[in-house]
């Protein structure tokens, strides 16, 4: 009698225990780089943006190599296309170098990976022109997680594999609605900042005329 294979696997283990590690480094950069007196808001900020900058460089950015240049993921070897291959699974387009997420990752690793390290400096020196850019950033993960997945949903999502709850609640839906929530709440936040401030200006510019 044949047994179907484990759902659950050793690269499973790794990879989410990966992704742990990342947030745990992210946590500690956090409570040692930013001031003591800095808000809830600028400590959630620097977290997010520290995992999701060593994210894309290190996760993504290894798709990227896999992907580019006639490789793909499904014939690569290594821990990360081992990882990727786990993914895949789950959505078969990361196996096969799809130009459309390729596309996107490119955008991705070098365009936000590089902006999330540029807002965390902005960060720890207290500059407040960091919510421009995380307004862009933030704008930019969230077109990213529409641009990967609308094609596929209006194709009757052929590559996607939601047989189970591992690939689809945890692979699929937790590890990428995270990128579509936190971006919403620092877009959110960091326009209350920005409104905030053109108001005082407005306020102050009329003042100075009366």
């Amino acid at each position: 009698m044949s047994t179907s294979p484990p759902i659950f696997t050793a690269t499973s283990a790794y990879s989410l225990a990966f992704v742990s590690f990342v947030g745990v480094a992210a946590y500690v950069a956090a409570k040692t780089l930013l001031p003591k007196n800095a808000s809830w808001q600028d400590r959630v900020t620097f977290i997010w943006l520290a995992f999701d900058g060593i994210i894309h460089y290190t996760l993504e950015g290894s798709f990227v190599y896999y992907s580019m240049f006639g490789k793909q993921v499904n014939t690569s070897s290594g821990p990360m296309a081992q990882m990727w291959k786990e993914y895949a699974l789950a959505d078969a387009r990361w196996g096969t170098a799809d130009p459309t997420v390729v596309s996107l990752e490119l955008l991705t690793v070098f365009g936000v990976g590089t902006m999330c390290f540029y807002v965390l400096k902005q960060l720890v020196q207290r500059d407040p022109a960091r919510h421009y850019w995380i307004i862009v950033l933030s704008t930019s993960e969230i077109y990213g997680g529409w641009m990967t997945f609308c094609p596929e949903w209006l194709t009757g999502s052929p590559s996607l594999d939601t047989s189970n709850a591992l690939y689809l609640w945890v692979y699929l839906v937790f590890m990428n609605i995270i990128w579509v929530f936190v971006p919403a709440w620092l877009m959110y936040d960091s326009y209350g900042h920005i409104a905030k401030s053109l108001r005082l200006a407005q306020a102050g510019a009329a003042a100075k005329k009366n």
